[in-house]
């Protein structure tokens, strides 16, 4: 039987791996002259929340997906900071 939990997967997937590129150029450029620091605030919040919602539904992909892109943002919030 199918299990919508690899749909999850594959949605977390995708749009985990869309901070990627600007976590890449930010790291490498060490550059952040154009980020929105309150952007990534709020998408810190956000995906915070995204996290114990999965917790509090027992979601493996929600759960794994959330805790990967809570650390690219938070690591994109660190060097937003650093380079201003």
């Amino acid at each position: 039987m199918f299990n919508p939990e690899y749909v999850g997967f594959l949605a977390a997937f995708f749009t985990t791996s869309a901070f990627l590129p600007q976590a890449y150029k930010i790291w490498k450029s060490k550059v952040s002259e154009g980020l929105s620091l309150a952007m990534y605030v709020v998408m810190a919040a956000g995906v915070l929340c995204w996290l114990l919602f999965g917790i509090l539904i027992k979601s493996p992909s929600v759960i794994f997906a959330n805790i990967i892109s809570l650390t690219i943002v938070l690591f994109i919030i660190f060097f937003i900071l650093k380079f201003k």
